[in-house]
C-alpha cells in the first residue's frame, strides 16, 4: 500500500520517471506489484503520452504472469494507454481480446476512432456498446456527437440527444458543449441555440460552439451579438472565441469589429501562432488592408502552409498579382511546398492577368507533384485556360479528371459560357445528370448565359423556367444575367418585366441588374418605368454610384426629360468621366450645344480629361448647331491638347457638320484627306445635303460608293431617289424604284411610340390605325401653320 501510494502520487505529479524508478526498486526487494501499481503507472504514461515507457510497463506486465495480464483493470488501462498514444492497431487488438469490456474501454476506442477521423467506426462502437447491455457515460457522448458531425448525421445527432435527456446528462456542460457544436456544424443554428438557452451551466467551450456555430452558417451578425453578451457575462476568451470573431467581422466587412478583435489578442496577451495568426491575416486581407495583414504576418514567428496561403490568396483577391508572385518566391525559398490551395492561388492570378505561361507553370507543378486530380486545382486550371482563350486545354484537363465534384462541372460550364459555346454547354449539362452530378443554381446560370451570349433568347428563357420548375431557387446572378442578357439582345420589354419579377421575389437588385434595367428603358423610351427603377433606388438606399448615375442620366436624356437628367448629375458627388459622357451627349441630343460646350469646359477646369466618347458627343452637339467654328477648333484640341487621336466617328461628326452648312467642298476635302475610309453613315450624310443644295453630279459620285458599299441598304436607294426627285429627274427616281423591286427592298417605315399611363402609343409612317388619328393630324396642322406664321421652315437631316 505504500509503495501504491508513493507510485499514484508520482504519476499525479508528472515525476513518471521516479515513479518507475520506485517500481524497479519494489522488484529488487523482491516485491511483486499487483495491478493497482500497473494500473497507476499506465495511467502515468496516458497523461504524459509516454509510449516508450508504456510499452516497457506492458512488457513487464506480460513477464507477470497471466493472473495480471488478464485482468480486466489493467486490460482496460492498457486499451487507454494506447488509445491516448493513438496506437489504433494494439489497441483494437487489446480491446478485442478482453473477456470483460468496460465503459471506460469502449470510451477509450471510441475517443481514438474520432481522433483519427474514422468517425462511422466510433458510432458503431456506440451502437455495439448499447447492444452489449452497456450505456455510454458523459464522456462518451460528446465524441458520439464530434462524430455526427463530422459525417453530417443530423438524425442520428438527434437520437442521441434523446438518449441524453433519458438518461440525464444533458445538464452535463460537456455534453451540452457538444450539442450546441453538432446542430452547429449539421446546419441547425436554432436547435443550436435552443440547447444553448436551456444549459444551466455554460463555460468557454459552450460559448465558442455557439458562436462558431453561428459563423459556420454565416449568421455572423448573431455571432457578434453573442460575444457581446459573452464579455457581458465576464466569459473569460480564448484563441478560439477570438479567431470566430474575426470570421465573422471578415465576412461582414466589419472593419472596426475586426480590429477590436485584434486589439482583445494584444490585451490578453495571446500568442499569434498559425490559428489566432491566420484569422487575423484572413480579416484584414478580405477588409482590403494589405499592409495591416503583411505586419501580422512578419510578426509571427511561425508559419504554416495556411498561413503563407491566406497573405497570398488576399494578394490575388485585392488586384495585387505581383505580390503575390513574388511571396510565392519568397515561401519556395524557405521550403515551404506548395500545396493545392497555393496553386489555385497562382492559376488564379494566371487567370485574372491572363498570363498562359504562368498558368502552364503552375499546372505542370500540380502534374509534377500529383496535385493535379485535386478538383479545386482541376477547376481552376478549367477556368485559367478558359481566360487565356485555349478552351480545348479546358477540356482537357475537364477529360483527364477521374474524381469530378459539381464545381469541376460548373468550372466548364463557364467556360463554355464565356465562349459563347452554347451547344456544347447544353450537351455537358446533360452529361453531367447521366453522370450522377445534379446541376445547382450556378450550373443553371452558366447555360443561360450561354444562350444569351449566343443570341438564343427563347432557349434561355426555357431553362430560366426549367429550373424553377425543378425547384432551383433563382439567384441574383441568375436573375441579372438574364436581365442583362434580354437587354443585349434586344428584348427590352422583356427585361424590364424581369426585373420586376426579381423585385416581387423579394431579390434586392445589384449595380448591374440596375444599370441593365435602366438601359431596357432607355431603348424602348419607358421613362414611367425608368422613373420606378429611380424611386426604387432612392427609397432602398442604394448608393448613386457612377454607373447608376450615368445610366439614369442616359435613360432621362434619352426619354426627353434632359432637366430631370441635370438634377441626377447634380446630385453625383465625386463625378468621373462616364457621367460627364452621358449629361453632355444629352445636351447634344436635345440641341442644347451651348450647354453642352459649357459643360465640356467645366470638365476640363476641374481637371478631368476627356476621351473619345466625350469628343463624340461634343462634336454631335456642335453639328446639331451648326457651330462650325467650335467644331473646327475641338477637333484641333483633339490632339495638341487632349492626346487623343481622332476616330472615324469624329470625323464622320465634321463632314456633316460641313455639308449641312454648305461647306460642301471642304467636306469633299476633309473626306480625301482623313486617314480613314469613310463608311456609309458618313456618305449618306453628304448625300442629303446633296439634295439640298442640289448637287447632282456630287450625289452621283458618292452613290457609286454608296450601292459598292452596301448594295442591298434600303435606305440608300431611298436617299438617292429623293435626290434625283429635288432635282426633278423622274425617271432617274422610276429607274431607282425599279431597282429596288427587282432586288426585292422594301423601305423599313420610321417608328416611334411614347408610353402614356400603362397605355404604349405606337405611331408608324403612314399608319393611321390610331384611334385619335385624326386629333393628333389636327393638332399637327395647327403647330405647322403656327411654325410658317412665326416665321420658322423644315429641316431635314
Amino acid at each position: 500500500n505504500s509503495y501504491l501510494h508513493r507510485i499514484t502520487s508520482l504519476c499525479k505529479n508528472g515525476q513518471l520517471r521516479e515513479a518507475v524508478g520506485l517500481l524497479t526498486t519494489m522488484e529488487s526487494y523482491n516485491f511483486r506489484p499487483g495491478a493497482g501499481i500497473y494500473g497507476e503507472l499506465l495511467e502515468g504514461c496516458s497523461l504524459e503520452r509516454a509510449f516508450s515507457t508504456g510499452r516497457q510497463i506492458h512488457a513487464r506486465i506480460l513477464k507477470s504472469g497471466q493472473s495480471i495480464a488478464s485482468n480486466d483493470f489493467v486490460g482496460t488501462k492498457l486499451v487507454t494507454f494506447y488509445s491516448k498514444c493513438d496506437a489504433l492497431e494494439v489497441a483494437i487488438r487489446l480491446f478485442t481480446r478482453m473477456e470483460t469490456r468496460t465503459v471506460f474501454s469502449w470510451a477509450a476506442i471510441i475517443a481514438l476512432l474520432c481522433r483519427l477521423g474514422s468517425n462511422e467506426d466510433a458510432l458503431l462502437c456506440l451502437c455495439q456498446m448499447l447492444n452489449d447491455g452497456l450505456f455510454p457515460d458523459n464522456f462518451i457522448l460528446p465524441n458520439a456527437f464530434k462524430a455526427c458531425a463530422a459525417l453530417h448525421l443530423i438524425g442520428f445527432a438527434k437520437g442521441v440527444h434523446g438518449y441524453a435527456l433519458k438518461m440525464g446528462f444533458a445538464r452535463c456542460v460537456f455534453v451540452g458543449s457538444s450539442l450546441v457544436d453538432v446542430y452547429g456544424k449539421c446546419d441547425r443554428p436554432e436547435d443550436a441555440r435552443k440547447v444553448f438557452d436551456h444549459m444551466p451551466e455554460r463555460n468557454t467551450v459552450t460559448w465558442n460552439s455557439m458562436i462558431l456555430g453561428y459563423v459556420w452558417n454565416g449568421l455572423s451578425e448573431e455571432a457578434m451579438h453573442l460575444f457581446c453578451d459573452m464579455r457581458l457575462e465576464g466569459v473569460d476568451q480564448t484563441k478560439v472565441t477570438l479567431s470566430s470573431l474575426l470570421s465573422a467581422s471578415a465576412n461582414l466587412g466589419a472593419l472596426q469589429e475586426g480590429r477590436q478583435a485584434h486589439a482583445l489578442t494584444v490585451l490578453h496577451g495571446l500568442e499569434f501562432d498559425n490559428v489566432l495568426g491566420s484569422s487575423i491575416i484572413n480579416f484584414y486581407g478580405k477588409v482590403g488592408l494589405l499592409e495591416d495583414a503583411e505586419l501580422v504576418f512578419t510578426s509571427m514567428l511561425e508559419k504554416d502552409v495556411v498561413t503563407w496561403n491566406l497573405l497570398i490568396s488576399a494578394y490575388v483577391q485585392n488586384g495585387e498579382f505581383q505580390k503575390a508572385l513574388n511571396l510565392c518566391h519568397l515561401m519556395r525559398s524557405e521550403n515551404m511546398r506548395f500545396d493545392s490551395v497555393t496553386l489555385t492561388s497562382i492559376l488564379s492570378t494566371s487567370a485574372a492577368t491572363e498570363n498562359l505561361n504562368l498558368g502552364k507553370e503552375g499546372h505542370c507543378y500540380c502534374i509534377r507533384n500529383k496535385l493535379e486530380s485535386d478538383v479545386a486545382v482541376a477547376s481552376s486550371a478549367i477556368s485559367m485556360y478558359a481566360k487565356c482563350k485555349r478552351i480545348r486545354s479546358a477540356v482537357q484537363v475537364f477529360k483527364s479528371t477521374t474524381q469530378r465534384d459539381l464545381v469541376l462541372w460548373n468550372s466548364l460550364l463557364a467556360a463554355y459560357a464565356d465562349f459563347s459555346l452554347s451547344g456544347e454547354a447544353l450537351k455537358l449539362f446533360y452529361e453531367m445528370q447521366l453522370d450522377g452530378a445534379t446541376p445547382n443554381v450556378v450550373s443553371y446560370n452558366s447555360v443561360i448565359s450561354a444562350f444569351l451570349r449566343n443570341g438564343q433568347v427563347n432557349e434561355a428563357k426555357y431553362m430560366f423556367s426549367q429550373m424553377q420548375s425543378l425547384d432551383v431557387v433563382p439567384n441574383l446572378i441568375t436573375w441579372t444575367t438574364l436581365i442583362s442578357g434580354l437587354t443585349q439582345n434586344g428584348f427590352a420589354s422583356d427585361a424590364i418585366l424581369i426585373f420586376l419579377q426579381m423585385l416581387q421575389a423579394g431579390i434586392q437588385p445589384n449595380i448591374v441588374s440596375i444599370v441593365s434595367a435602366l438601359s431596357a428603358c432607355t431603348s424602348l423610351a419607358l421613362l414611367q418605368y425608368g422613373r420606378t427603377i429611380h424611386g426604387y433606388i432612392t427609397r432602398r438606399g442604394i448608393c448613386l454610384s457612377i454607373p447608376v448615375a450615368t445610366s439614369l442620366v442616359d435613360m432621362y436624356a434619352k426619354c426627353g426629360c434632359i432637366y430631370q437628367a441635370k438634377n441626377v448629375f447634380d446630385l453625383v458627388v465625386d463625378k468621373e468621366l462616364p457621367v460627364y459622357n452621358a449629361t453632355i451627349s444629352g445636351y447634344a441630343s436635345h440641341g442644347l450645344a451651348v450647354e453642352a460646350l459649357s459643360l465640356f469646359k467645366h470638365m476640363e477646369d476641374v481637371g478631368i480629361q476627356p476621351d473619345d466618347i466625350t469628343f463624340t458627343c461634343i462634336l454631335s452637339a456642335c453639328n446639331h448647331a451648326g457651330l462650325v467654328s467650335e467644331g473646327l477648333e475641338l477637333l484641333g484640341d483633339m490632339v495638341s491638347k487632349h492626346g487623343v487621336k481622332p476616330g472615324l466617328e469624329h470625323y464622320g461628326c465634321i463632314v456633316s457638320m460641313l455639308s449641312k452648312s454648305g461647306n460642301l467642298d471642304k467636306a469633299y476635302e476633309l473626306l480625301q484627306t482623313m486617314p480613314y475610309k469613310p463608311d456609309a453613315h458618313i456618305l449618306v450624310a453628304l448625300l442629303a445635303s446633296c439634295k439640298e443644295k442640289h448637287e447632282i453630279e456630287f450625289g452621283e459620285y458618292l452613290r457609286e460608293h454608296l450601292l459598292q458599299m452596301e448594295p442591298d441598304n434600303s435606305g440608300n436607294y431611298i436617299a438617292l431617289s429623293n435626290l434625283y426627285a429635288t432635282a426633278g429627274m423622274w425617271d432617274a427616281v422610276t429607274k431607282v424604284r425599279n431597282i429596288m423591286k427587282e432586288k426585292g427592298l422594301h423601305k423599313n417605315p420610321g417608328c416611334s411610340w411614347i408610353q402614356i399611363g400603362q397605355e404604349l402609343n405606337v405611331f408608324a409612317a403612314g399608319d393611321v390605325s390610331h384611334p385619335k388619328t385624326e386629333e393628333i393630324l389636327a393638332t399637327l396642322a395647327l403647330l405647322g401653320m403656327e411654325m410658317q406664321f412665326m416665321g420658322y421652315g423644315p429641316m431635314v437631316y
